[in-house]
C-alpha cells in the first residue's frame, strides 16, 4: 500500500512536510517527499502520525489488565486502538505472588502473540505512605529472589517495573532488573534525593508518573523529583490529564527536557468507558466526572485519560504539536527500548494514526492493515 498526505510526522522530525509511506507484509518498506514512485493507492486528509504507545495504562473499556483471561485483556486493547494507540505494554497493580504470577503468565501469553509489547509490574515493592491504590497489605521488599521469581514468571515479557528504591533490597534488585533487560523505573516512593540518586547510578532510567505518589520537592528536601529531573538518563513520565498534574507544570517540565518526558495514561478501566463503580486490582473504585477514586476516599486511583486526549491536552497548554507527538510515540518507545514502533521510518511496523484538525484519531493503522 502507498499512502500520500499533505502533513506526515517522519521519524524524529519536527515540522510536518507533504510526503508519502509504502507498507509491505507489516512493514513501512519507504517513505519519502514529493512525487511518489508510482500513483496513492489512498490519498489521506488529515495529518498522519505514529501509532500511539502507551507503556504504563491498568486498562480501558470498562476491562482491566489485572486479569486472568486474556479476552478481558483484549477488550482493553480495543478501547485504546480505536483512539490511535497502537502499541500497549500492560500494567498490574500489588497483588499477592500467586495473583501476580497468573496475570503475568496470562499477560505473557498476548506478549508472545505480538498482541501486547510488554508488561509493567507496579507494585508491589512501593513506599506504605505513597501506596496510591496499592492495597498496604501486599506491599514488600524487594528481595531479589522474589523479583526474580516474578520475573520468570514472565518469561522474558516483563518490561518495566516500578520500585521505591529506600526499601530494603531495592538496590540489589535494581542491578538485577537491568542485568536481565527490564527497566526500573522509580516511583510510589518516599526517597530522599541522595537515595534516589543512588538508583539512578544502580540502572534505573524510570520516574513512575513524576510528581505523583512520591515525596515532593521543597527547598531544603527535593527529593526524589529534582533527582529524577536533572538526570539526562531518566524518563520522566507524565500523565496530561489535567487532575495529577497542573497543565502548566507538564509544559514547563516539557520545555525543559522536550527529549525526555513520555507521556502515559495510567488509564484504568473506566478509560474511554462512562463513569460508574469499578474495582483496580483488589480495591474498588468510584469515577465520577472522569476523576477516578478509591471508593469513599480522595485518594486518585489511576485515570481515565486516553493519550489522543493526552496530547490534544499538551497542545492546548502550548507545547508544540510535534513535540506532544513524540512524547506519545517515539519517546515511550526509546523509553522502554520497542525499536519496532514509534516512528514513520524504513524497517518499523506500520502502524500510523490519521488525526483530523481536532487531533481525533479518524484512522488506525496497525501493522499494515487499517483496523
Amino acid at each position: 500500500m502507498l499512502i500520500t498526505a499533505d502533513q506526515i510526522l517522519f521519524g524524529d522530525a519536527d515540522a510536518l512536510v507533504a510526503g508519502w509511506v509504502e507498507t509491505a507484509a507489516g512493514r513501512i518498506v519507504a517513505t519519502g517527499t514529493g512525487v511518489p514512485p508510482r500513483p496513492a493507492d489512498e490519498q489521506i486528509d488529515g495529518v498522519l502520525i505514529p501509532g500511539y504507545v502507551d507503556v504504563h495504562s491498568h486498562g480501558g473499556g470498562g476491562a482491566s489488565f489485572v486479569t486472568q483471561d486474556p479476552e478481558v485483556a483484549r477488550q482493553a486493547l480495543a478501547a485504546h486502538r480505536r483512539l490511535g494507540v497502537t502499541t500497549m505494554v500492560a500494567s498490574l497493580v500489588t497483588g499477592s505472588t500467586p495473583d501476580l504470577k497468573r496475570q503475568v503468565g496470562c499477560l505473557a501469553d498476548l506478549v508472545e502473540s505480538g498482541e501486547l509489547a510488554g508488561i509493567h509490574l507496579e507494585g508491589p515493592w512501593l513506599a506504605l505512605k505513597y501506596k496510591g491504590a496499592h492495597p498496604p497489605a501486599l506491599l514488600a521488599d524487594p528481595e531479589p529472589g522474589a523479583v526474580s521469581e516474578l520475573l520468570d514468571a514472565g518469561r522474558g515479557t516483563v518490561k518495566m517495573v516500578t520500585i521505591a528504591p529506600e526499601r530494603a533490597g531495592a538496590m540489589d534488585s535494581i542491578r538485577l532488573m537491568v542485568s536481565r533487560g527490564v527497566v526500573a523505573a522509580i516511583g510510589h516512593t518516599d526517597a530522599d534525593y541522595d537515595t534516589t540518586r543512588a538508583a539512578i547510578d544502580a540502572g534505573a532510567i524510570g520516574a513512575t508518573h513524576l510528581f505523583n505518589a512520591m515525596r515532593s520537592l521543597r527547598h531544603r528536601e527535593p527529593g526524589p523529583v529534582l533527582a529524577l529531573w536533572e538526570d539526562p538518563r531518566v524518563y520522566l513520565e507524565l500523565i496530561m490529564d489535567g487532575v495529577h498534574v497542573r497543565p502548566e507544570l507538564v509544559a514547563f517540565v516539557a520545555s525543559t527536557e522536550p527529549d525526555r518526558v513520555v507521556f502515559v495514561t495510567d488509564a484504568m478501566a473506566a478509560a474511554a468507558s462512562t463513569d460508574g463503580d469499578y474495582v483496580l486490582g483488589e480495591l474498588p473504585v468510584e469515577v465520577r466526572d472522569g476523576v477516578a477514586r478509591i471508593a469513599g476516599t480522595d485518594t486518585i486511583a489511576g485515570s481515565t485519560l486516553t493519550l489522543d486526549r493526552a496530547v490534544r491536552n499538551a497542545v492546548a497548554a502550548g507545547i508544540p504539536f510535534t513535540q506532544a507527538v513524540r512524547a506519545a510515540t517515539s519517546l515511550p518507545a526509546d523509553y522502554l527500548t520497542l525499536p519496532d514502533v514509534g516512528r514513520i521510518a524504513v524497517g518499523k511496523r506500520a502502524d500510523l494514526a490519521v488525526l483530523d484538525s481536532g487531533l481525533f484519531a479518524t484512522r488506525v493503522m496497525q501493522a499494515g492493515a487499517w483496523v
